[in-house]
């Protein structure tokens, strides 16, 4: 019982949301302009990130050199979390696609706080439970869905679409190429499923991308959607031919011979 008041007193005098809005030992606030490199793949995995302000997003190059976005991510999201689980070196390279305002906690300030306040725990498992299911929700929708399907998807999770709040607009700094490298596809692809899905009215270009509702037709539905072209008229369907066997013609009968009549013999 002891135990438990002294961790619910904690919960209560600890705020996770001002731990993350100040600076103190171990933890520190910078700003970082469009573009910019917060880490690279193969650094030294020594710190946890959070977003404050703007988006970040995280990809992988192979050893031959094609580059893969593999999540995008918003203001109050963690990433570099890698490294509380012995990670010594950066899997991923993360670069920000607008400027951001993002905090850098220390591993051993963040093991600290873990371990210390229940409350910044609850928060932080909460968030890596959230991310664990995004990314079974990616690996399912790289295995079978298509590239339309993919994409119209991406753009939703982007715009907002079925989470807390209103939808929002998709930034200028997401770009086609981003698009491509986040659903494994090319940029021509992308441009043709965009330009397809702005003549269907699921998106429009207002100084911003904006995505309509209708783009969940897309996704829901198993037929890809298709652009009707003005001016053509539509071919009837051709009529289904039935083929009938033909029936054999039914045997002719022979007439019956007519019995001959018996020879009349001459008397002699």
């Amino acid at each position: 019982m002891g135990g438990q008041k002294v961790a619910m007193k904690k919960m209560r005098g600890f705020s996770p949301a001002q731990f993350l809005e100040t600076t103190a030992k171990g933890r520190i606030i910078s700003t970082y302009p469009e573009g910019e490199i917060v880490y690279s793949q193969g650094d030294d995995a020594d710190a946890v990130f959070y977003i404050r302000r703007g988006r970040v997003k995280i990809t992988v190059l192979s050893p031959t050199g094609k580059e893969a976005v593999i999540a995008l991510l918003k203001a109050d999201e963690f990433f570099g979390e890698g490294c509380l689980i012995e990670q010594t070196q950066r899997l991923s390279t993360a670069v920000t696609i607008t400027e951001c305002e993002i905090m850098q906690v220390d591993k051993l300030e963040m093991n600290r706080v873990l371990e210390d306040e229940p409350a910044f725990s609850h928060m932080f498992v909460a968030h890596i439970l959230a991310r664990s299911s995004k990314v079974e929700e990616d690996l399912i929708d790289q295995l079978f869905n298509s590239t339309e399907k993919r994409l119209a998807r991406a753009l939703l999770v982007l715009a907002n679409f079925g989470r807390e709040g209103r939808p929002e607009p998709i930034i200028k700094g997401i770009s086609q190429e981003v698009l491509a490298e986040m659903i494994g596809s090319t940029r021509s692809r992308v441009n043709q499923f965009m330009n397809k899905f702005r003549d269907l009215g699921f998106i429009s270009y207002n100084g911003k991308l904006e995505i309509h509702a209708s783009l969940l037709s897309v996704v829901l539905n198993d037929r890809p959607a298709h652009v009707k072209t003005p001016g053509k008229a539509s071919r009837p369907a051709a009529r289904s031919k039935t083929f009938v066997k033909p029936s054999r013609p039914a045997a002719r009968l022979k007439p019956l011979a007519k019995p001959s009549r018996p020879a009349v013999g001459r008397a002699v």
